[in-house]
């Protein structure tokens, strides 16, 4: 499935899925929105259809439960709140009323990765890819962009089953042209090179293996970059082909790297076409601080310079420069 991009620029991920959410459900009345009081749900989509609102405050096992009752009797339930709290606090429900019925209930979560990073380790969610993309039946997404975060509105409206969402908390730059070719389940690329493969998902990843992309072009090497928004279905087809090319490959996540792409892309390529590979991301660790989302992702040496450096190494056969 695909859809049209819209203009998106200076706004964030979570903003414009919200928006667009509020437009469609202009058309798909159908739609509702589970509020866990997150702030400015309300403001949008509770004041613009208050009939197709609910807002079940901090209590997101029954903001699930409550999804999927709607979801049971006909309706294409949004669920919004933290990823921590629908991949953790909220996971029985997720899994036993959401994933196993295969109802078509979309967990929009904020607060991903070590975006909620000022909050401390009980808000930073580097688990919840890794528990989501474990329940048969769900679709797992993480967008790039604001552009591509407003376009999986309709698609995912239009899915049969139940998906989850991690949407971004700043502004950030497109990976690429506002219209570039986007569906559920299908890698873009981004760039093309036949010495490694560079596969991110989420803002930040992405954008770092844009810039590592650059500096390796610059050393004379040729990277591939792959945007896995859609983290499962995993597009198997176009990494195998990716990593055919060039031999080597490297993901690119801000998430730990137990559970998550990076774990996603390990098993494809075993299974498919193994090649050299590592992962960045976060440890097998908690966080042990608290700070900024970029502030953090530097910590942990989720950069563009951290993916050149170990492009390099790579590329040259050593376990580091």
């Amino acid at each position: 499935m695909t859809a049209e991009a819209p203009d998106l620029a200076g706004t964030t991920g979570r903003d414009a899925f919200r928006r667009a959410l509020t437009e469609h459900a202009g058309e798909n009345h159908r739609i509702w929105c589970c509020d866990s009081d997150m702030g400015g749900v309300a403001e949008g989509f509770g004041a613009t259809h208050p009939d197709r609102y609910v807002d079940l405050g901090i209590a997101e096992a029954t903001l699930m439960t409550t999804a999927a009752a709607l979801a049971a009797a006909g309706k294409i339930p949004f669920a919004h709140t933290m990823a921590s709290f629908a991949a953790l606090r909220a996971g029985e429900q997720v899994k036993v009323d959401i994933a196993y019925n295969n109802l078509p209930v979309h967990i929009a979560a904020t607060h991903g990765g070590l975006s909620g990073g000022h909050f401390g380790p009980t808000h930073q969610s580097l688990e919840d890819i890794a528990v989501m993309r474990a329940l048969p039946n769900m679709t797992v997404v993480v967008p790039s962009d604001s552009a591509t975060a407003a376009r999986l509105v309709p698609l995912l409206a239009g899915l049969p089953g139940p998906s989850y969402v991690r949407l971004g908390r700043r502004v950030t730059a497109p990976v690429g042209p506002v219209g570039r070719p986007f569906a559920l389940g299908r890698a873009e690329v981004l760039r093309e090179g036949e010495d490694v493969t560079l596969v991110a998902c989420g803002p930040q990843p992405v954008l770092a293996a844009l810039g590592a992309a650059d500096r390796l072009a610059a050393d004379g090497l040729g990277a591939t970059v792959l945007d896995m928004a859609t983290v499962k279905p995993l597009d198997v087809a176009a990494l195998v082909a990716a990593a055919e090319r060039t031999g080597r490959v490297i993901t690119v996540e801000d998430h730990s790297i137990v559970g998550g792409l990076g774990s996603a892309v390990a098993e494809a390529l075993a299974e498919h076409r193994p090649v050299p590979l590592r992962r960045i991301g976060v440890p097998d660790r908690f966080c042990d601080r608290v700070g900024g989302h970029e502030e953090l992702l530097a910590h942990f040496g989720i950069t563009g310079e951290r993916v050149h450096q170990t492009a390099l190494a790579l590329y040259k056969g050593v376990d580091e420069l």
